[in-house]
C-alpha cells in the first residue's frame, strides 16, 4: 500500500514537472519568437538611440510608443543577450510584428539605416553647417565651431576663406548618429574622391589650384543660373586673367557687401575696400562666394576657348548673357540691358 501511494506520488511529480517544463517552454517560446512589435500597425518605426543612451531610454521610448506591447519580456530578453549593456547609438527600421529576439539582436548589433544627406545653394558657412546636419544627430552649431575653427581644418590643408570648398554638394548616405569630426573626415574623402587625377590635370592645365578652381566656379555660378553657358563665362574670366585684367565679378561685390539681396551693382558698391571686390583687385578672391556644384565646376575645368573679354546680362531677362569681344560692343549690350532694367522699375 506504501509503496503504491509512493507510485502514485512520483507519477504526479513527474505530471506535474513536466507540465511545468512544459508550460515553461512555451512560454519562454513566446518570450522569444511571438511577435511583440507593432502588432497592431502595418508600417514600420524608426528609432533614434541618441548617442549615451542606456537601456531604460530605449525600453522606455518603444514602450510610451506602443512599438513594443510587452516590455518585460523585452527587458528579458535584451538581459539574455546582454543588449541592456551594449546599447549603441543609431537610427533604426522596426518592422511591424518583430519577435524580442529579431529586435534585440538588431539592436544589439547596430544594424541601423543610413540617412540621406543632400546640400547645394549653400552661400555661407551657416547655411551649410545648417543644411549637412538637418537629417543628422550632431547640430548645426556643433559642425559650425568646426568649420570656424582655423586649426582644425588647416590639417585638412584648408583655410577660413577655402574650407567651403572641400565640401562638393551631391547626396551623401551617411549613418545618423555621425560625430562632427566623422562628418569633416567623410566630405574630405568625398572631395579627394571628385578630384581625380583627370581633373587634377585639367585644373594644372589652367594654372589654377584646386581651391582656385572652386572659387572660379562659384563667381560662375552666381553669375547664372543657366547650366548651359557656364563654360562659356568660365572662358570670359580665364581670358581676363590672362592679360592680368580684373575679373569685375558683380557677384563678388555682392558677397562683400553681405546683402544677398542686391539686385543691381551701383558705382558706390565698386569703391569697397575688400578683397572679394574684384573690380579694385585683379586676380581671384581668397575663396568661393558660394558652394559650387559639380556643373560649375566641371564648367571651369572644361571652360570654353573663345575671344570674348565681356559678357552682360540680355535684356530679356531670359538669364542668358550676351558676350563680346571688344568693350564698345559691350557698351552696346549693356545700354540695352539698363535700358531694360529702368523700365521694369530695378533701382
Amino acid at each position: 500500500m506504501q509503496l503504491e501511494k509512493r507510485k502514485k506520488f512520483l507519477l504526479i511529480l513527474l505530471i506535474s514537472a513536466s507540465v511545468l517544463a512544459i508550460s515553461l517552454t512555451f512560454y519562454f517560446y513566446q518570450v522569444f519568437f511571438s511577435p511583440n512589435t507593432l502588432v497592431e500597425f502595418d508600417q514600420p518605426y524608426i528609432l533614434k538611440i541618441p548617442t549615451n543612451s542606456v537601456f531604460k531610454n530605449v525600453v522606455d521610448q518603444l514602450y510610451d510608443d506602443k512599438v513594443i506591447n510587452d516590455a518585460l519580456s523585452f527587458s528579458f530578453v535584451s538581459k539574455v543577450l546582454d543588449y541592456q549593456e551594449a546599447v549603441k547609438p543609431g537610427l533604426y527600421k522596426i518592422e511591424p510584428k518583430m519577435s524580442n529576439l529579431d529586435l534585440v539582436r538588431m539592436l544589439r548589433s547596430g544594424d541601423q539605416i543610413p540617412v540621406k544627406v543632400t546640400f547645394n545653394n549653400i552661400r555661407t558657412k551657416e547655411d551649410l553647417a545648417e543644411k549637412i546636419t538637418a537629417n543628422l544627430e550632431v547640430t548645426k552649431d556643433q559642425f559650425l565651431n568646426l568649420l570656424q575653427d582655423s586649426v582644425y581644418i588647416r590639417k585638412f590643408d584648408f583655410d577660413e576663406e577655402t574650407v567651403i570648398s572641400m565640401f562638393i554638394p551631391n547626396t551623401y548616405e551617411l549613418w545618423w548618429n555621425t560625430s562632427a569630426d566623422g562628418l569633416f573626415d567623410r566630405m574630405y574623402k568625398e572631395y579627394q574622391s571628385f578630384w581625380t587625377d583627370e581633373r587634377k590635370q585639367k585644373a594644372q592645365a589652367l594654372g589654377l589650384t584646386q581651391k582656385e578652381v572652386s572659387t572660379l566656379a562659384s563667381i560662375v555660378q552666381a553669375e547664372s543660373q543657366k547650366a548651359d553657358e557656364r563654360a562659356k563665362i568660365a572662358g570670359v574670366y580665364l581670358n581676363r586673367m590672362k592679360i592680368g585684367m580684373a575679373l569685375q565679378a558683380d557677384p563678388t561685390l555682392v558677397y562683400a557687401t553681405g546683402d544677398f539681396t542686391l539686385k543691381r551693382i551701383l558705382n558706390i558698391h565698386k569703391e569697397i575696400d575688400s578683397p572679394y571686390n574684384t573690380y579694385k583687385y585683379t586676380g581671384l578672391p581668397p575663396g568661393p562666394i558660394n558652394l559650387p556644384d559639380i556643373n560649375s565646376l566641371n564648367a571651369v575645368l572644361n571652360a570654353e576657348k573663345h575671344n570674348y573679354m565681356y559678357f552682360c546680362a540680355k535684356e530679356d531677362f531670359s538669364g542668358y548673357h550676351a558676350f563680346a569681344v571688344t568693350y564698345n560692343e559691350h557698351l552696346a549690350n549693356a545700354r540695352r540691358y539698363q535700358s531694360a532694367l529702368n523700365a521694369a522699375k530695378i533701382y
